[in-house]
């Protein structure tokens, strides 16, 4: 961690972080007020979730990035544009899928640019797999989305085919269809860059299905 960053992790966290060991997350108490629930996974050093939290202050968003550096940045920026709707856990987010986010409680789920593990070998590495996502689906509310992109289309290919497999969520944009940026994804400059030099990136949007009767 830079020293800007560990000095906002020091001065932040008690404030915006939240801790895997004290259990089930009560939103609304952690926010002091009701509100749609969006949550972040790996949202990297953090400036396109401060820009989504500013420009819809009535969300409330929790972030997860086990990268230290990254939440210390993130806590930086929170600080420094007074953006309060963010809390954060610096932990394993499968961990903190299973015991601190209740079941059917978020409006939304978003997993920007996780990381390819491009090679064939590692593949199995991907953050992207059936077991995964249908814990990630259990938590969503009836209606709620699950939005995840990538800038490899091979991942984007894998993706498509573990998310069509999900009985619990529908593809928003039609079978096997991926969906154009939707306005509230902020342009991170690595993707600016990419596309200045050519590179596609694939977004894909679900909703959660109606639980079967």
């Amino acid at each position: 961690m830079t020293p800007a960053q560990q000095r906002a992790f020091d001065q932040n966290w008690e404030r915006w972080g939240l801790e895997h060991g004290d259990g089930i997350l009560d939103f609304d108490a952690c926010f002091g007020r009701a509100g749609p629930r969006v949550l972040e996974i790996g949202f990297g050093m953090g400036q396109s979730l401060v820009d989504m939290a500013a420009a819809a202050p009535a969300t409330n968003f929790v972030g997860i990035e086990v990268h230290r550096p990254g939440v210390g940045k993130l806590l930086h920026t929170m600080a420094e544009q007074g953006v309060d709707n963010i809390r954060v856990y610096c932990h394993d987010a499968v961990e903190i899928l299973q015991d601190c986010i209740p079941p059917a409680s978020l409006d939304g789920i978003q997993i920007f640019f996780p990381d390819p593990w491009h090679k064939k070998k590692h593949n199995k590495r991907r953050l992207i797999q059936p077991p995964f996502i249908a814990r990630l689906v259990s938590r969503l509310k009836e209606g709620g989305t699950l939005h995840l992109a990538t800038d490899w289309e091979h991942y984007a290919l894998q993706m498509m085919e573990v998310l069509s497999a999900e009985p619990g969520i529908v593809n928003e944009c039609g079978q096997g269809e991926f969906a154009p940026r939707p306005d509230y994804r902020p342009l991170t400059k690595f993707e600016l860059r990419g596309e200045r030099l050519g590179h596609g990136v694939w977004d894909l949007v679900f909703r959660r299905r109606a639980p079967a009767p």
